[in-house]
């Protein structure tokens, strides 16, 4: 026998609810404007008042998750990575060739305080988590990860602003300077060494960039395609069939060549117990070792 005040509780709770659904129908009749919002499936190129990013047809990569707004322009080999924001809005932004822009790393201008652009040369490392904000990055310079550098600033050629740095607005990092701390100052020249390996890093990455390119400019079916062949190369028996990818003589209602149906427990149990009995082995060796 249900209690009296659990019977209360249900019986206000039903009134509540259908309260809830009237008060609601009530807000939907009153709507001038219905207004539905819709999810953006990307927002890697956006147009800020008639004004489209200008990329290179030999940009490097612009990774699904990035956002390139407005007035910005990327150079050949120029790449923007996973999370990263380049927001021409007020003012532009250019970016040169073999240029990296880390991830989530912001790159923004100024208009309000200040009437700066964001300009960036030619191999400019900028690491991942940075700010350039209304700054002037030339040649062959090395903004390091976290690093800020601010509105106005200056780092000139084959000079490197250390990780967490911040270059405070209108200070001007002299050619083959390493600046680090907060505020930035200078510490030290840059070493041969150093430009060398910031040199190699910039075409490291660019190598990189067009490796992610072209596996996110993948279809579904190349996807599935990738998927199924990682399967089939991982667990087939190499005592087993292996497939060459050609049509084979024989084939004639051109199924292709036997796949992981055939070499499956169920088809073929006996492969089953083979390849068990081998992981059992495998596993074995390496805790011996």
């Amino acid at each position: 026998m249900t209690s009296l005040g659990a019977r209360v509780v249900l019986a206000a709770s039903n009134t509540a609810r259908k309260l809830g659904q009237s008060l609601d129908s009530l807000g939907q009749s009153l709507e001038v404007v219905k207004y539905t919002e819709r999810l953006v499936p990307s927002t890697r190129f956006v147009a800020v008042d008639g004004v489209s990013p200008t990329v290179s047809p030999l940009t490097a990569f612009v990774a699904p998750s990035a956002s390139v707004i407005g007035d910005v322009t990327l150079g050949k080999g120029a790449s923007v990575w996973y999370g990263a924001t380049v927001r021409g809005d007020v003012h532009k932004v250019v970016i040169g060739e073999n240029t990296s822009v880390g991830d989530r790393a912001v790159i923004h201008v100024a208009k309000i305080q200040g009437d700066f652009p964001s300009l960036i040369g030619d191999n400019v490392t900028i690491g991942p988590g940075a700010i350039v904000h209304a700054a002037t990055l030339k040649d062959n310079c090395v903004v390091g990860p976290m690093a800020q550098v601010l509105d106005g600033a200056v780092v000139e050629e084959n000079s490197m602003v250390a990780a967490g740095a911040v270059v405070t607005p209108g200070t001007v990092v002299k050619t083959g300077e390493l600046w680090s701390g907060s505020p930035a100052k200078m510490v030290r020249k840059v070493t041969a060494e150093e430009l060398q390996n910031a040199s190699e890093n910039s075409m490291d990455v660019l190598e990189l960039a067009r490796m992610h390119a072209f596996e996110c400019d993948k279809t579904l079916e190349q996807l599935t395609n990738d998927e199924e062949a990682y399967e089939d190369a991982t667990t087939r028996d190499p005592e087993y069939y292996q497939p060459t990818g050609e049509v084979e003589e024989g084939d004639v209602l051109g199924q292709g060549s036997p796949g992981l149906i055939f070499d499956s427990v169920l088809t073929n149990p006996e492969e089953g117990l083979k390849f068990n009995q081998k992981k059992k082995a495998a596993a074995a060796a390496a805790a011996q070792k």
